[in-house]
């Protein structure tokens, strides 16, 4: 680590004079960039000699200073070719990174280049259209309703403890945990290993060596620099063991990773996030390894999630801040009417929150069942009180301390590293202020809003849908079949397709994330729109090329004169799957083709259909082809 570097400017720490000085003093930050986040995701980055942004603070700040190109970033059907101009407005009220370059040393300091990464917002025809402005602009108006539910109401259910004429500011508070895989470049591992070695759990919380640990370690020094405050890192429960090589050094690597870090409110946390990751995939990089965010790099074993803490807590006048989920009896409670209705207003809104956090095939794939992925719109909250849930097959769980309130938050598990976390955490936030309003004027007390969400299905609710149930203690892969869960919990999308499908599917649904013209009607429409792109193209370009290389692949290794029975038989059954895939007869064209055309045509249910059917086609070739290699090998 160099010494005397600045990592970060605090938000409200110094001002415009200062900041000018205190890189005027530090002549290796170079560079200014403005990081806009589009619906996507994407972050912009540019370089900005640093003599200009002195120069011209104050336009950065009024968002006169940079122009960018929408139609270059996905602002889909917003940012057009003939009126592509946005402008950039820095955000002075989030901390500032400054990003090095330890491969370019300045000669005259000796230290490395550093950009300044200054958060931004992106404005088009005077609206903002970014992901920050989404969620800023959410929590501020979902900030106000709660302010002015507490001035209505004196005493809430389960916050007897609070007068409501003491509450004078609203916290949203957020934490991600990072999941990830590393190997070393060109590496691919066996699924079987992958798998075997996953199922006897031979992963989970080892000890990190080698390059990993060195990687590890430096990642974790780094975001202390940088203060985000790590709190873990640790292996997860994918990979195999690596191999030493005659150097002594390790190769063949193949691990998932874990690395948390402390919470803080929520677009904090999302600026965080996107540092965090820059981090990770720099440490790994100088250590000679690849990291991919991937939700799921590898069909069949363990994906990589970001479970996603969120929580409400209120600054009261006397300076002192309180959990607004944790009741005031902690052992007779599990949650306050604030607490319930979050929950329950994410559980009912989930059909149109997910679009949000599964916008890719990627994603997708990660959530399926048997690998502690979420496929159910459902909660745990535990046995009773004083006994936590750690029900890990659920939607949103509980998380918990009897004896500490201010660790009162639900975790939800089914966003990924690549999932937008600015949009994803505006849905949660967005549509726990629903439930919380309806619980909190509804009137009703702790127990009768306990007995809301754990309602069976069929039974009518004042707030939840009749045909549903929204609470389970169960394991809901292992105690209910597929039809149960479909029916108790709502059957999931299986393809992007679907999953837009919902926003239109869902109207009074998508008010809730509409409502305070934050996150306005045109920009979810874009977000679908520019998903939707991402996924034809994805099947044209990625998908069936890599479907067809496995096709290809699956050859003949018998001899006709020396063939036994079962090999003909295992040929004859992956070569009339290879066929149906990727051969266009006359009398039928192969299923490849039939995507493609309908893609062409635009009839997208169809090729959603097609996409469901073409992955369980070539799931099944890849596993008989595996069996007849194996045979062949055998006798070989």
């Amino acid at each position: 680590m160099v010494k005397d570097l600045v990592y970060l400017i605090p938000a409200g720490k110094y001002g415009k004079e200062e900041i000018a000085s205190l890189l005027t003093n530090h002549p290796e930050i170079k560079f200014a960039s403005l990081v806009g986040i589009d619906l996507a995701g994407n972050d912009t980055d540019e370089k900005i000699p640093i003599e200009l942004f002195i120069k011209d603070m104050d336009d950065f700040y009024n968002g006169t200073a940079v122009q960018t190109d929408g139609s270059s970033v996905v602002l889909t059907g917003i940012a057009v070719l003939n009126n592509a101009k946005v402008d950039m407005l820095a955000d002075a009220s989030v901390n500032w990174f400054v990003d090095y370059n330890f491969e370019h040393i300045d000669e005259e300091t000796g230290k490395p280049i550093g950009t300044l990464r200054i958060p931004a917002y992106l404005v088009h025809n005077g609206l903002r259209v970014d992901s920050r402005s989404i969620l800023a602009q959410s929590l501020e108006y979902s900030k106000g309703e709660l302010l002015d539910l507490f001035k209505k109401n004196a005493k809430i259910a389960g916050l007897e403890h609070i007068n409501g004429a003491d509450v004078e500011d609203i916290i949203f508070t957020s934490a991600t945990e990072l999941e990830f895989w590393v190997k070393t470049p060109a590496n691919k591992a066996d699924v079987e290993d992958l798998s075997a070695s996953q199922v006897m759990q031979e992963q989970y919380w080892q000890r990190t060596r080698g390059s990993v640990r060195t990687a590890m370690e430096q990642a974790l020094m780094m975001m202390k620099n940088y203060g985000l405050e790590p709190e873990m890192g640790h292996k997860e429960v994918g990979g195999i063991k690596a191999q030493i090589d005659e150097t002594g050094h390790l190769n063949h690597v193949m691990e998932q990773l874990e690395i948390d870090w402390k919470f803080s409110n929520a677009l904090q946390c999302a600026d965080n996030e996107l540092q965090a990751r820059i981090l990770v995939k720099e440490a790994f990089r100088a250590n000679g390894l690849d990291v991919t965010f991937k939700a799921k790099p590898i069909i069949g074993v363990a994906g990589s999630g970001e479970h996603t803490h969120v929580g409400f807590a209120a600054k009261l006048k006397s300076g002192k801040v309180v959990n607004l989920f944790s009741p005031t009896d902690m052992k007779q409670y599990f949650l306050s009417a604030i607490g319930y209705g979050a929950i329950m207003g994410l559980l009912k809104h989930y059909e149109v929150i997910n679009p949000f956090i599964s916008a890719t095939n990627d994603s997708l794939n990660r959530l399926k069942p048997g690998f502690e992925a979420p496929v159910c719109i459902v909660t745990s909250l535990g046995h009773n009180p004083a006994t936590p849930s750690r029900n890990r097959t659920i939607l949103a769980g509980l998380v918990r301390d009897v004896n500490s309130p201010m660790a009162t938050r639900f975790e939800v598990r089914s966003p990924n590293p690549y999932t937008n976390t600015y949009t994803a955490l505006t849905a949660f936030y967005m549509s726990m202020l629903d439930g919380i309003k309806a619980a909190v004027n509804s009137g009703k007390t702790v127990e009768e809003l306990d007995a809301e969400l754990s309602k069976d299905a069929g039974k009518e609710g004042f707030y939840l849908e009749t045909d549903r149930a929204y609470r389970s203690e169960h394991d809901v892969f292992d105690d209910y079949s597929a039809e149960e869960r479909d029916r108790l919990f709502s059957k999931p999308p299986a393809t992007v397709w679907e999953n837009m499908q919902n926003l239109k599917k869902y109207p009074e649904k998508v008010k809730t994330l509409t409502a305070g013209n934050a996150f306005r009607q045109e920009l979810i429409e874009a977000f679908a729109a520019g998903a939707l792109v991402r996924w034809k193209a994805e099947l044209l370009n990625r998908i069936i090329p890599e479907n067809l290389s496995i096709v290809k692949e699956a050859k003949a290794l018998h001899e006709a004169d020396s063939a036994s029975d079962l090999d003909l038989t295992n040929w004859d059954k992956i070569n009339t799957i290879r066929v149906y895939l990727a051969k266009d007869c006359m009398l039928q064209k192969s299923l490849f083709t039939r995507i493609k055309e309908a893609i062409q045509t635009g009839d997208f249910d169809a090729v959603s259909e097609m996409q469901i059917e073409m992955s369980a086609k070539v799931g099944e070739l890849e596993i008989l082809y595996r069996e007849y290699k194996k045979n062949m090998i055998h006798i070989c």
